[in-house]
């Protein structure tokens, strides 16, 4: 075993319910990325501008039509559920995923329904820091996480006619999800219970219940993704997880993320977006068309763009994770395609290639070269803890976590 590896099992090995390696792979690099104070600054502005701008279309989107809906991909069962909006944000956490330019960040996409990369970042980069000698970017970033939870239960429970009976749920087979819910539900510090979702049982249009039937009234599924959700069948072939959805619609169901967050993960909200601005609609204002013009990049629901003017791009779809079925489409006609192919059922969407910048970094593997990826979280809609992943052309579930840090003045 190298000094390396020695480093990197005695740094991990201390820090209780982490996952330091995947899929019996290495994760979490022993290593750190320096940013400068300036660029977290400008980091912080990009991540606020554009969840404005993904906020704003979203109050759009939940008045269109079913014809519309149905262009951008949605099921139609899950229509109803779409238009409920529950609480004041659009989404408690989410994340985007930014490429640092020479000019500044592009978003390629949001995860507002069921990000990960959150205990990393929250938590883990601080201690990554410490033993590095750097000052943390995130180190005021976990207490505010705790504080908007607590705040985001508190404004679901004015719905309850009752003291809410709070469950956190979770694969529990899934170390990263299951440890993931239990560290938010630590933060959240409110009265609540972890039960797995193997556990959960649901009568229709009656409620969802604990194993010994007693009636949750906010639900934190932190993990679990909504398009999963709408596919779930019990034994006898009922469409559990539609049940689930009309609760909610009813109210007899709180939901962490809200529905308005599955509604803002859809990739086709950013050709929404850029048609939008291509149009220079009134519906935003000239400040807010300039930063879609700096932070977002073309993106469309066909490829004819990118095919008429020869231009690189990727085909992704709608619904989908970890870089899992998402093709680039080089102007000299050659394809990258990611090995993972779960998602070509969904819509996929059209945007123009942008190159990650590449890093040099130690691993286990000895010293690597590997393509950036800054995941940038919005908390209740603020800009808040940043990180990043390293890895392939496409960022998929065997890239690294890289730990990030300022250099101490």
């Amino acid at each position: 075993m190298n000094s390396y590896q020695q480093k990197r099992a005695q740094f991990y090995s201390k820090i209780e319910n982490f996952w330091a390696d995947l899929y019996n792979e290495e994760y979490a690099l022993y290593d750190i990325a320096f940013i400068e104070k300036e660029r977290l600054a400008h980091v912080r502005t990009a991540t606020n501008r554009i969840g404005a701008i993904f906020a704003k279309t979203n109050a759009l989107l939940r008045e269109v039509n079913e014809e519309t809906l149905i262009e951008l991909g949605f099921p139609l069962e899950v229509h109803p559920f779409l238009r409920v909006k529950s609480m004041t944000a659009e989404s408690v956490i989410s994340r985007l995923d930014l490429i640092p330019t020479d000019s500044g960040y592009k978003c390629i996409e949001i995860n507002a329904d069921t990000p990960t990369f959150i205990k990393e970042l929250f938590s883990v980069n601080g201690l990554v820091c410490e033993q590095f000698g750097a000052e943390n970017p995130n180190k005021r970033e976990e207490r505010l996480l705790g504080r908007e939870m607590v705040k985001s239960i508190h404004e679901l429970s004015q719905s309850c006619s009752k003291t809410p009976y709070i469950v956190f749920t979770a694969h529990e087979d899934n170390v990263e999800d299951r440890e993931t819910v239990l560290y938010l539900q630590r933060l959240a510090e409110v009265p609540s219970h972890f039960i797995p979702l193997h556990k959960l049982q649901i009568e229709k249009g009656a409620g969802l219940f604990d194993e010994e039937g007693k009636r949750i009234d906010i639900l934190y599924r932190q993990t679990f993704p909504i398009e999963n959700l709408i596919e779930d069948e019990d034994e006898e072939g009922n469409k559990i997880g539609l049940w689930l959805l009309e609760l909610v619609e009813k109210g007899k169901l709180q939901l962490i993320n809200p529905p308005s967050a599955f509604l803002m993960q859809n990739k086709a909200v950013q050709a929404v977006i850029w048609g939008l601005h291509q149009q220079d609609h009134p519906f935003f204002t000239k400040e807010e068309h300039r930063w879609m013009e700096e932070y977002f990049l073309p993106t469309f629901l066909e490829p004819d763009y990118f095919l008429e003017k020869n231009i690189a791009y990727v085909k992704k779809p709608v619904f989908g994770r970890e870089g899992d079925t998402v093709e680039i489409h080089h102007s000299n006609g050659e394809i990258y395609r990611e090995k993972e192919q779960s998602y070509t059922k969904y819509l996929p969407i059209y945007q123009q290639y942008i190159e990650h910048p590449s890093i040099a970094f130690q691993s286990e593997k000895g010293q690597q070269s590997g393509k950036l990826l800054m995941g940038s979280f919005l908390i209740n809609g603020k800009a808040s803890a940043i990180g990043y992943r390293v890895g392939e052309t496409i960022t998929n579930n065997l890239s690294y976590y890289l730990p990030i840090g300022v250099q101490k003045s």
